[in-house]
């Protein structure tokens, strides 16, 4: 049997409903650039950590970043290394290895001038893997989903943070119960979403 097709009132064929597609653009929602705006570009695997999760995330670190070192390790959009920065976190530094993205995050550092944040074109895994240790206060983990790169990636950050810094790994799948060299902090799920902050034992 034949599906009827949809109809607008009045009898006219209801046109198809488009796919769920990604934001175009992503606000910060606090800090120095509060209600600004990033672009979310159309790549494989980019999805943005969601505004609750990000809200949820900072309202654990605390609002205030003051004089902290963060490394965002899978940028994509750049919207969790920008909310460190716009926190007033004293170094930022972004890795991404895909070139449009790079350029988009170039262009927002340029933007806000956001003199403390750093982008990088790198493979994160091979820079972790080759980072100084107990660098960081903060390492933001957001790999994409389907590279199942989320457990490895947090095995490298470990070392990288100092002593009582934190690891925020956001998953698709719940989190490990445990970690070398972490202790598990706060946890939230929204959705698909699993957010995870680790801290540094």
């Amino acid at each position: 049997m034949t599906k009827p097709r949809e109809t607008w009132p009045g009898g006219k064929p209801r046109p198809p409903r488009p796919p769920n597609v990604l934001p175009r653009e992503v606000r910060l929602i606090g800090g120095q650039w509060k209600r600004s705006k990033l672009p979310v570009a159309d790549r494989p695997g980019l999805r943005p950590t969601p505004d609750r999760v990000r809200e949820t995330l900072f309202n654990w670190l605390g609002q205030d970043l003051t004089g902290w070192r963060v490394l965002d390790a899978f940028a994509g959009s750049g919207a969790l290394g920008f909310e460190a920065a716009s926190r007033g976190a004293a170094e930022v530094l972004l890795l991404e290895r895909d070139a449009a993205l790079v350029a988009s995050l170039e262009a927002s550092r340029q933007r806000l001038g956001a003199a403390t944040l750093r982008v990088q074109r790198t493979d994160a895994m091979g820079w972790m893997a080759a980072a100084t240790p107990a660098r960081w206060e903060l390492v933001l983990l957001d790999p994409p989903f389907d590279a199942e790169l989320a457990l490895p990636a947090a095995a490298l950050a470990a070392p990288l943070v100092a002593e009582g810094g934190f690891v925020y790994l956001e998953t698709g799948a719940p989190p490990p119960e445990s970690l070398p060299g972490l202790e598990p902090w706060r946890q939230l799920r929204a959705g698909a979403v699993h957010a995870t902050l680790w801290r540094r034992v």
